[in-house]
């Protein structure tokens, strides 16, 4: 028994040529690269006026934190053995404390970009 679809009665979706395909998905990277262009550069400019020691913390902050990530938590798998346990455990405490990272980062080092505006003249 064939199944009838609700869409049998509708026109089929247009079909691009390769040139109009190609067209469209360069204008989209092109948008999303500008997306991400412009909050890159809104992030640096809110960055601007800020202090030299919250500038110096904030690298000093992302330095513990990857030291701590790959030294301190890579000796759970050395101590335990190397066993497919050990293994386990470090990627679940190397999940939960990166989350923890990305948060107290958040709360502590995060800017304001809303702003600023490049629609304006």
């Amino acid at each position: 028994m064939v199944r009838e679809t609700e869409s049998e009665g509708a026109d089929p979706p247009p079909i691009l040529s390769k040139e109009e395909e190609s067209e469209a998905a360069f204008w989209r990277l092109k948008r999303a690269s500008d997306e991400w262009r412009e909050d890159r550069v809104k992030r640096v400019l809110a960055q601007e006026g800020e202090s030299p020691l919250r500038t110096l913390g904030r690298v000093l902050y992302v330095s513990a934190c990857v030291l701590f990530d790959g030294l301190i938590l890579t000796e759970v798998p050395v101590r335990m053995g190397k066993t497919t346990f050990s293994w386990l455990l470090l990627a679940v405490l190397l999940v939960l404390a990166i989350k923890f990272q990305r948060e107290y980062y958040g709360r502590w080092f995060d800017v304001d970009t809303d702003k600023i505006d490049f629609s304006q003249p």
